[in-house]
């Protein structure tokens, strides 16, 4: 079993930041990729940005502006989020593969509001 805690959403004005944390614990070995998805109300849960030994990879809409790094020694992944959007807005997933299956976090909420 794979456990996955996020920790960091909250409320930030257009234009601030916020900083993403997911730490993964229990069988945690052949990961190849972690990252984060996100789903805004009404809408599907949308990749935001992984993380494997290959490399990175963005989606369009957050190139630049998201930044997604992993520490390996605490098995964990992380988030940085600028120049925040009204747009961005929405439930942010933590995600892990490992041999062929999905794991997921409980999810944070991020809101962008003046």
């Amino acid at each position: 079993q794979v456990q996955l805690v996020e920790s960091g959403g909250g409320l930030v004005q257009p234009g601030g930041s916020l900083r993403l944390s997911c730490a993964a614990s229990g069988s945690i070995f052949s990961i190849y990729a972690m990252g984060w998805y996100r789903q805004a109300p009404g809408k599907q849960r949308d990749l935001v940005a992984i993380i494997t030994n290959s490399g990175t990879v963005y989606a369009d809409s957050v190139k630049g502006r998201y930044a997604i790094s992993r520490d390996n020694a605490k098995n964990t992944v992380y988030l940085q989020m600028n120049n925040l959007k009204p747009e961005d807005t929405a439930v942010y997933y933590c995600n892990l593969k490992r041999l062929g299956a999905d794991y997921w976090g409980q999810g944070t909420q991020v809101t962008v509001s003046s």
